[in-house]
């Protein structure tokens, strides 16, 4: 009837949503929700039998290098030599054809070492033996002196110090031939280093010969983009230590030839063969020329005591303060940037492991080890992309075949 009143609906309330869809049951149809998170770590097998065989391989590694360790500190020294000699022969391939040049060079590193031991070891054994013959002498001497002095002479009459003294000096001679028969039976000894000297020096003829083509090689199985950053280490490396030798040997002439012109002004006899010794010992880092300058001394006390000794001492620590503060840091500047933490650290592993071969070894492989490491470094940074300010930086996503391992 067009007369009826409207029907009116109650108002719905504002918060109330309207009914929606029943809810399904989970598997009943549609997207199936995520599983729960995994406790603990999801680790497959695939990557622990990874992880064993990893860790396998580099104990097994390991072990070989242990068992071939003879040769491997020879192939190491060889290496080293190689490194220091390729500076003077490319320096002489310049005028001259390398093979010549690799001779020459190798005919000094042959004939310094012969030199030395010709100019050291014959005076060593002759005032040796002398010694060893005058010193009851020498406690004769001593006898006379106590005998002049009463409280030197109560002090010998309670102990018989002279007396001993006398016993082991009378002794001496004996003791001497001893250890010349001593000597005699090391010739296994002096055959097998001999040996070993003659493998480094073939080790490294080859090296300095084709050792750039080798490198070169080696860095051809590097990644493309990695092989200019790898060429410049290898380069880096090479320099450092052929530098650090020949400012190590320019160090020690200088310490062999001013100890000459102090012993030569002292009287003291022997000098050149003293002299020699200082600049070998000069090149232990940290100690040598401490050692050396010691076993001077105790030369000077048999010389002009107290008077020569007193000079040499005073000498000594002199020029070691201007060897420390002045010649060294200005031959080293531009051959190796090692920190003296560093240095001494190096020089002690090394030297408790190899002794004095590790210990003069031990900054040339530091040195090389901070250089392949800052190398390394830049090469981190480089892979650091910079981002204008504000932008985040993106989460790398792992690969979609393998998921990685999750946390609890």
């Amino acid at each position: 009837m067009s007369g009826s009143p409207p029907i009116l609906q109650p108002p719905q309330p504002p918060d109330r949503v309207p009914p929606g869809p029943p809810l399904l049951p989970p598997g009943a149809g549609g997207a199936a929700p995520p599983p729960p998170p995994p406790s603990g770590f999801d680790i497959g097998v695939r990557t622990i039998v990874r992880t064993v065989i990893t860790v396998l391989v580099i104990l097994g590694f390991l072990w070989l290098i242990w068992k071939l360790r003879k040769p491997v500190s020879w192939i190491v020294i060889a290496m080293f030599i190689a490194v220091a000699l390729s500076g003077p022969v490319n320096l002489m391939s310049r005028k001259l054809p390398r093979g010549l040049a690799i001779l020459f060079a190798y005919l000094g590193l042959v004939l310094i070492p012969a030199g030395i031991v010709a100019i050291v070891v014959p005076p060593l054994v002759r005032e040796g033996t002398n010694l060893a013959n005058d010193l009851p002498d020498y406690v004769q001497d001593l006898q006379r002196w106590v005998n002049n002095n009463q409280k030197l002479k109560d002090l010998d009459r309670q102990y018989d110090i002279v007396g001993k003294l006398r016993e082991r000096a009378e002794d001496l001679p004996n003791h001497v031939d001893d250890a010349a028969s001593t000597l005699s039976n090391v010739g296994g000894t002096i055959v097998s280093s001999l040996f070993a000297a003659f493998n480094i020096l073939i080790l490294s003829i080859f090296m300095v010969a084709g050792g750039r083509r080798w490198v070169d090689r080696a860095i051809d199985f590097a990644r493309p983009e990695h092989a200019p950053r790898i060429r410049r280490a290898v380069d880096r490396i090479a320099i450092a230590v052929g530098n650090y030798v020949g400012g190590a040997l320019l160090q020690a002439t200088i310490a062999g030839i001013t100890t000459f012109i102090v012993l030569t002004i002292l009287g003291v006899p022997f000098a050149a063969p003293l002299a020699v010794l200082t600049a070998i010992f000069d090149l232990i880092p940290l100690i040598g020329a401490t050692i050396g300058a010691i076993l001077v001394g105790i030369v000077t006390v048999f010389h002009d005591f107290p008077v020569a000794t007193i000079v040499w001492l005073i000498w000594a620590v002199v020029y070691q303060q201007i060897e420390n503060t002045m010649i060294q840091p200005q031959i080293q500047r531009r051959a190796v940037e090692v920190h003296a933490f560093v240095v001494l650290v190096s020089v002690l592993f090394g030297a408790t492991l190899f002794g004095v071969l590790g210990a003069l070894l031990a900054i040339p492989v530091a040195a090389s080890i901070q250089i392949a490491v800052r190398e390394w470094w830049d090469y981190r940074r480089a892979l650091v992309v910079e981002l204008p300010p504000g932008v985040d930086r993106p989460v790398p996503q792992p690969p979609p075949d393998e998921p990685p391992a999750k946390l609890a």
